[in-house]
């Protein structure tokens, strides 16, 4: 009786050790697979939602922010309202639409500030989602027709101050900067790290003096090797596996390099350095759609994300995001809705939907985006 009773207890705890070694083979394959499909940082990158010059004052479609209401309202909602928030919000310039003086410009950005910390227009504000910004040409440069072929927008006397005045409050407080003789006019370049990521963010509008050769100065200009030593700088760090480099105007558009109004000036010498450093990806808006290309279908990304209300070539409206997953994948996604007539027209009937999804691998992406049309 003895030994029965000893034999019952023996297969109880083999049973309950069996489950119980089940349980945590279990578990701990799950938790891997979390650990691996997780995200462990992401954020949003978007940029030009100003209205055109005809909407300026057009109650309907904007206030003194000149910024388009209605996809601004729906775009900070719809990303306040994410069920995992991303940590991260880059608005990449363009924000209003200024591009005259320094007084439309202040109160312009002014207007743009009341905007973002009304909790009545939308929750962004207490989303406790980290806002960054750096400005676009409507911000940096004023227009006139000087008859200088292929060019039309000049720098802004005044316009660093002002941004710096206004705008500061949206520039991390721990970010590295630009110094010597030309740190005043380059106070809108910086850089930071969150987690494992270096983020370098450009002011591609830089102001520079007019000089004999330029007497009305130049568009279009960066401290090209302050950002090239800080993507070197960067990439030597253990601790950082991912650099992104940020800013309004794009180098490639549309797949072809852009050194004019459209692109960078100093695209050809800065763009070999961020495939040489294994740079993610060019993060940019200015033109008015969406596109992410992979120039000689290899390397570096150029995504740009130029469709956040502003009237152009997009068809539709939204943000792109960015995750960095468990596994050390870097996904890509954009949201948009299709746009309205006219194109600041509310268009609740216009669900969002996933316009663009993809890893973005170094070696040839097997997804490529092709520009939606519908």
């Amino acid at each position: 009786m003895k030994k029965l009773i000893m034999l019952v207890a023996i297969c109880v705890v083999c049973m309950y050790s069996c489950q119980n070694k089940q349980k945590k083979t279990s578990t701990s394959t799950s938790l891997k697979t979390t650990s691996k499909d997780s995200v462990s940082f992401s954020f949003v990158f978007l940029g030009c939602n100003r209205v055109d010059r005809h909407q300026q004052g057009d109650s309907t479609a904007t206030n003194a922010s000149t910024a388009n209401l209605s996809a601004m309202k729906r775009i900070w909602t719809e990303i306040s309202d994410l069920e995992t928030k991303p940590d991260l919000f880059f608005f990449l310039g363009d924000m209003v639409l200024a591009e005259s003086n320094t007084t439309n410009l202040e109160n312009q950005l002014v207007a743009w500030k009341k905007l973002y910390c009304n909790v009545d227009f939308s929750p962004i504000s207490l989303s406790k989602i980290e806002m960054v910004a750096v400005p676009g040409n409507h911000e940096m440069l004023y227009w006139h027709d000087y008859n200088v072929p292929h060019h039309d927008e000049w720098p802004l006397k005044g316009a660093t101050e002002i941004w710096m005045n206004e705008m500061e409050e949206f520039m991390p407080e721990d970010r590295d900067v630009v110094k010597g003789r030309d740190s005043i006019n380059n106070q809108m370049t910086f850089s930071f790290v969150r987690k494992n990521i270096g983020f370098i963010l450009m002011n591609t509008d830089t102001y520079n003096e007019p000089t004999k050769e330029n007497p009305y100065g130049l568009e279009g200009q960066i401290p090209t090797q302050w950002i090239i030593n800080k993507v070197k700088e960067y990439k030597k760090k253990p601790s950082i596996d991912h650099v992104f480099v940020l800013g309004h105007k794009p180098y490639y558009v549309s797949g072809k390099p852009k050194t004019g109004h459209k692109g960078l000036p100093e695209g050809p010498v800065l763009w070999p350095k961020l495939e040489e450093n294994k740079v993610v990806a060019m993060l940019s808006a200015h033109l008015h759609d969406y596109q992410r290309m992979q120039p000689g279908n290899k390397g570096t990304y150029q995504i740009i994300a130029g469709n956040a209300g502003s009237p152009g070539e997009a068809k539709f409206f939204g943000y792109s995001k960015i995750d960095i997953l468990g596994n050390g994948e870097v996904r890509l996604t954009s949201m948009g809705y299709n746009i309205g007539d006219p194109y600041y027209a509310p268009v609740p009937e216009n669900p969002s939907t996933l316009r663009d999804s993809t890893i973005l691998t170094w070696e040839a992406n097997k997804n490529p985006y092709q520009n939606q049309k519908d």
